[in-house]
């Protein structure tokens, strides 16, 4: 089995069918190209059958990247298959991901359709996929909520007729991590012919447990490829957050032993770009990537600190930054009232009372509280953005 974990980022697909965070092709473009900086394996640029812009937006982003295999997802039939294989012919290195669902509930109450008719008509779309390009990917949508003997049928049956990836989402978020990890385990182990495609993991986080989830199906089941999104982007809770799994898997590579292609130093510019672009601020004490990330405010952790970092920091902010963190106390408390945690305190309307929301003396009262304080901030959340 390969060392290698595959990222496979899917922000401007799944993450954009966040409401409100939808792209126009030139954001989408922008932030594929920060994609392939971050080196990405995988770039899901869309739903190229939805609609025009979506097909504009997949053709323009598999036209641009070079680095990055370009995907788009398609429904099992032949029309959005077309039309993504359309979208993509000018990828150096392009994919179809094509899937349908299997869980019983969504088999008879969304698709209407029978067991039977939701097997063939997974073969027929891989089939039809394969005559057009040659990396196919399926995904049983809702997989963890499905029989598992129907499961291993329909995946022995893809994988047969050319499937490459083989992904087994936990659609609705309802996966405990050793259960999903032990789930993923069972159908590698049970589909005759699970050798011929690599293996998939995709997690949404409705009960914050998407990461590890995750992780749990690459560590215990044997998935070698994480769908994710930048800043956990994504349907109601999210996603998977790619910026946590990538620093997961490096500051405790002892555990899990793999290799990433990413470039770490891309992870905070890939953030911020796709925060300003859907208008989702990052919270301040969202992991990695969080204003508050790398700010202490406990005199004994300052102390500690200070003396070494490694006695509260298991990671350094220029893994992924670029730049090491500092720990100027003036600069750090002159510039408290303008980084972007305060300023995400400031406008919110629980952070202070009515009488001094948009106040003009607001400014100067956190300036004041601001000297009462002691904090290291990292040296980017102390600038505009």
């Amino acid at each position: 089995m390969s060392d290698k974990l595959i990222i496979f980022d899917t922000t401007l697909r799944d993450g954009e069918q966040s409401p409100g965070a939808s792209m126009t092709r030139d954001e989408k473009l922008r932030i594929a190209r920060q994609l392939e900086r971050l080196k990405v394996d995988v770039i899901e640029a869309g739903f190229a059958a939805s609609s025009n812009g979506d097909f504009e937006a997949v053709q323009a982003i598999a036209n641009a990247i070079k680095d990055s295999t370009v995907c788009s997802l398609s429904r099992a039939n032949d029309r959005d298959i077309s039309r993504a294989a359309e979208a993509l012919k000018g990828a150096q290195r392009a994919r179809i991901h094509t899937f349908i669902a299997t869980s019983p509930l969504h088999m008879e109450k969304k698709l209407r359709m029978t067991p039977d008719q939701v097997f063939e008509q997974a073969k027929q779309s891989v089939r039809y996929a394969r005559n057009l390009v040659d990396d196919i990917e399926f995904s049983p949508e809702d997989g963890y909520r499905s029989d598992v003997d129907f499961l291993c049928r329909v995946i022995e049956a893809v994988i047969a007729e050319g499937a490459t990836t083989i992904n087994v989402p936990d659609t609705v978020g309802y996966a405990i991590p050793e259960l999903y990890g032990q789930f993923i385990k069972t159908l590698r182990e049970r589909v005759p012919n699970s050798d011929k495609a690599i293996w998939s993991v995709h997690c949404h986080n409705d009960l914050g447990m998407a990461v590890a989830n995750s992780l749990a199906g690459v560590m215990l089941g044997g998935a070698r490829q994480i769908e994710c999104t930048i800043n956990g982007l994504g349907e109601r809770a999210g996603n998977c957050s790619l910026e946590e799994v990538v620093m997961a898997v490096k500051t405790r590579k002892d555990y899990f032993g793999l290799e990433l292609g990413i470039d770490t130093q891309h992870i905070v510019a890939a953030s911020r770009m796709v925060s300003q672009t859907t208008g989702f601020v990052v919270q301040p004490n969202k992991a990695v990537v969080g204003a508050n990330a790398f700010a202490h405010a406990s005199g004994i952790h300052q102390d500690g600190v200070l003396k070494a970092r490694d006695t509260y920091e298991i990671m350094r902010p220029k893994m992924w930054a670029g730049a090491p963190t500092k720990s100027c106390w003036a600069n750090s408390v002159a510039a408290m009232p303008s980084s972007n945690a305060c300023k995400t305190w400031a406008c919110s309307s629980r952070a202070k009372p009515k009488s001094i929301r948009r106040s003009p003396v607001s400014r100067s009262w956190l300036t004041a509280r601001a000297r009462f304080s002691t904090r290291i901030f990292w040296p980017w959340s102390m600038t505009r953005a």
